[in-house]
């Protein structure tokens, strides 16, 4: 196979944009998601359209033993990853002591452990070899508290977090660690977790744009970026560390009220 990258929730989204732009360029891909049909098209088209080999693996993350299950899977069938993309995740709107805790953990399952264990199956095999990047998939919302979307904002907070820890480790390798920090982008996503129906949501950017812009910035082993972003939004961003904690606190749960 051509430079492989393993994406996440590839069927859909952000991870099938990840998908389209890596074949553009002439990569193979191992594709995962737990939508079969969806990768059956997936794989349809970009193999027809751009000459790349896509290998599919149908795994649900939200199973404790899916990230081993992938691996073993990629180390069986002799696939050398040279990119990880950890795109997979979901959020949920609502007051956190109403919330149905199965979804949260599942989210937490999805958005942070099976997130960290899949870069921790991976990433001996790259310093090893002193080769491979990491793109791992956060938001612009794990830089603010998030009222009436707790979970959902602490974990992205984790994956910026430990994206930014990584990175630190590996300064002396020839691996990188990139994180990607989307603003609201229109996926089904946001219809799915119902953020759709927030003010936070307002003027989503695309889903192309979104990957595109992490993708390069994997490229280039960049800490991160932040992407999808109108010039009045990264203007609100960069006053954050400005407001009292109590300030912004009331201003995000302003903008996370279902309407």
């Amino acid at each position: 196979m051509k430079k492989v990258a393993l994406i996440t929730g590839a069927a859909s989204g952000i991870g099938k944009e990840f998908s389209r732009i890596h074949a553009e360029n002439g990569g193979d891909i191992v594709a995962v998601d737990m939508n079969a049909e969806g990768l059956k098209e997936l794989k349809k088209e970009l193999e027809s359209r751009h000459g790349v080999d896509v290998y599919t693996i149908v795994k649900n993350l939200t199973e404790l033993t899916a990230p081993q299950e992938i691996h073993d899977e990629v180390v069986h069938q002799n696939i050398q990853v040279e990119y990880l993309i950890n795109n997979a995740g979901f959020g949920g709107v609502g007051a956190f002591h109403e919330r149905d805790w199965a979804k949260d953990q599942a989210m937490i399952q999805v958005n942070v452990l099976a997130l960290t264990s899949l870069t921790r199956q991976f990433l001996p095999d790259f310093v090893a070899r002193d080769s491979g990047s990491i793109l791992n998939v956060s938001s612009t919302v794990s830089l603010v508290p998030g009222p009436y979307q707790a979970v959902y904002f602490a974990t992205k907070a984790y994956v910026t977090s430990f994206n930014r820890s990584l990175y630190g480790e590996l300064s002396d390798t020839g691996v990188t660690s990139t994180a990607l920090l989307p603003g609201a982008t229109k996926t089904a996503f946001g219809e799915h977790s119902g953020m759709n129906k927030t003010a936070i949501y307002r003027k989503p950017a695309s889903a192309r744009e979104v990957a595109l812009e992490g993708y390069q910035a994997m490229e280039k082993g960049e800490v991160e970026v932040i992407a999808g972003l109108g010039w009045n939004q990264r203007m609100e961003l960069k006053f954050i560390p400005f407001l009292s904690s109590e300030a912004l606190i009331k201003r995000i749960k302003k903008q996370s009220v279902v309407h």
